[in-house]
Formats: C-alpha cells, sequence, structure tokens
C-alpha cells in the first residue's frame, strides 16, 4: 500500500516537508492551455467537510512542462491530466509520454467546469493511444453504475482507477440564503464522501481485476484500513491535508495500531477483507507472528530501496 495526495490537494512546491511523507505527489489537473478557474468565492467549510469550486486552474501543459516538472525531480509524480473532449486527453498523454512522470491520472470527473467528456471508454481509449505510461481512470460517484463505468475504463486500457472524485453540493449563505460559491454548486470532499467512496471502491472492486487509490473523506488510519479492505490498494489524502499537513506520519501510526490489533502483517493483507466471508481462513503468512518471533513485521513505513 502506497499513501498518495488527492489532486488538488497539497502543492508540493510550497510543502515539500508534506510531499516527502507520502510515497507519491499528484499533481493538480492539468490541461491543454492555461486555465485561471473559476471566480471567488470558490472554497466554503460546510458541515462534514468542504466544497470546491475551483474550476481546474492551472498553467497549461507546457508551462508544467518546462518550468514545473523540473523542480519536481527526485520525487514520485503523478500527473492529473483533464480536458473537454477526447483529443485534449491524448494531446496531454503524448505530451507527457517523454516526461518523468511515473503515472498520469485522467479526471475524467471533474464536477466544477461546464464542458467535460461524458465518453469514458472513448477517452481512455483515446489515452492509451497516445501513452506507455500507467493511466489511471478517476471516475465520478454520481454516474449512475460506477463498477460498469469502471469496466469500461479497464476494457479501453486503464492500468487503474481513483475512486473517487468529489461529489456536487451546494452550501447557502446563512444571512442572504444565495449560494456561497459564486459558481453555485461545488465538489463536496471531506467526511461526507466517505461512504460513499467506500461504496464505490467495493462496487469496483468486485467488478474489475484493476488496481485501485481510494480517495474520500479519509483521515484516520482506521478510514485507511476500511478503504483497504473495501477493496484499494493504495490511498490518497485529500482535505485533511488543509488542517493537518502531519496526516500522513499520524495515519501511518494509526494505521500500523490497527493492523496489529486484527492480527495482520501489513497493510496489503487488508485490501479485500470486505469481500471475505471467512477471515479465518486467511493463509497464516498474513498474521503477525507470535511475540518473541524474529520473523515478519508491521510495515508502513514508505517505500524505500531494499
Amino acid at each position: 500500500m502506497r499513501l498518495l495526495n488527492a489532486s488538488g490537494c497539497l502543492d508540493a512546491l510550497t510543502a515539500p516537508e508534506v510531499v516527502r511523507s507520502l510515497d507519491a505527489f499528484v499533481t493538480k489537473t492539468i490541461t491543454p492551455l492555461p486555465r485561471e478557474g473559476n471566480v471567488p468565492v470558490r472554497i466554503a467549510e460546510v458541515e462534514g467537510g468542504m466544497l470546491n469550486a475551483i474550476g481546474l486552474a492551472n498553467p497549461g501543459i507546457d508551462r508544467f512542462c518546462k518550468e514545473m516538472l523540473p523542480r519536481l525531480a527526485g520525487i514520485e509524480v503523478w500527473a492529473s491530466v483533464g480536458g473537454f473532449s477526447t483529443s485534449d486527453y491524448a494531446e496531454l498523454c503524448a505530451r507527457l509520454d517523454d516526461e518523468d512522470v511515473a503515472a498520469i491520472e485522467l479526471n475524467l470527473s471533474c464536477p466544477n467546469v461546464d464542458e467535460v467528456t461524458e465518453n469514458v471508454g472513448e477517452t481512455v481509449a483515446a489515452a492509451r493511444g497516445a501513452t506507455s505510461k500507467p493511466l489511471y481512470a478517476k471516475l465520478s460517484p454520481a454516474v449512475p453504475d460506477v463498477a460498469e463505468t469502471a469496466r469500461a475504463a479497464e476494457a479501453a486500457g486503464a492500468d487503474g482507477l481513483s475512486l473517487v472524485n468529489t461529489i456536487r453540493g451546494l452550501a447557502l449563505d446563512e444571512r442572504t440564503l444565495r449560494p456561497v460559491l459564486a459558481r453555485g454548486a461545488g465538489g463536496l470532499s471531506g467526511p461526507a464522501l466517505r461512504p460513499i467512496a467506500l461504496a464505490a471502491v467495493h462496487a469496483c472492486r468486485g467488478a474489475t481485476n484493476l488496481p485501485i487509490v481510494g480517495m474520500g473523506g479519509a483521515s484516520t488510519g482506521r478510514h485507511v484500513l476500511e478503504l483497504l479492505a473495501a477493496g484499494a490498494d493504495d490511498v490518497a489524502l485529500g482535505t485533511v491535508l488543509f488542517s493537518d499537513p502531519g496526516a500522513p506520519g499520524r495515519i501511518r501510526a494509526e494505521l500500523e495500531v490497527e493492523l496489529a490489533a486484527l492480527g495482520l502483517v501489513d497493510p496489503d493483507n487488508a485490501i479485500g477483507l470486505a469481500h471475505v466471508d471467512d477471515l479465518s481462513s486467511l493463509d497464516s503468512k498474513s498474521r503477525v507472528d507470535t511475540p518473541g518471533d524474529p520473523g515478519k513485521r508491521l510495515h508502513t513505513g514508505l517505500n524505500v530501496p531494499g
């Protein structure tokens, strides 16, 4: 299991120490041309989380490759890309094919722009034809059947899934009863999104063989454990990073305690447990060794050579 950040929830250039506490850094979504995004107000706290309507503000692919990527040297970078047509995604993936990025996350589900491509299979296929990089399809939980959407992404050549993106929500000003965000609705993230994310991860684990990055309201080791049990292979932290930049280290420690309480060796042994009828059937190698045995130990630290 790896810990990542959710796209848009961390700036690697202003918070490098937080990035170093993760296993990989996911960039803010990059589009073919620069975008200023939506007009303020673009972020609002709400009960149960946060609404944002940033609108994919970014410098565009050319500046990203020329100015930002060189400053991220030494970091495992996943580039999030977004567009408004299948050709946009193909162009972005082709541009990144020779760049130093470990994977490309296809943002197929941003709720904060007016024109987004809706044909997941067609878009993934176009991206697949443009790059040899690993492709992760980031899906919305608001589609009628997220498992069917995941199967379409898999059939089109996706290498993994990112589950889930934010879901549309609205907040009204307590005095004026007008929308708080200038755009009106925005993407809801944080604790309220967690049960929705768990449901999507659980459904897609049962429907595909693709590795899954689970995300949505995870802020404790227990939350990470539950995403793993639902079927995630890796977990991304989002809204929690705004209020607690030290969350990755704290969550790793909490996860170690949670695993030990279940008698599990490491996080990977928790993957998919929600799909197992009888936990006693787990292979003994998945269990923590008895006290005094110098064999297996819990490992929840960063991936390091050797």
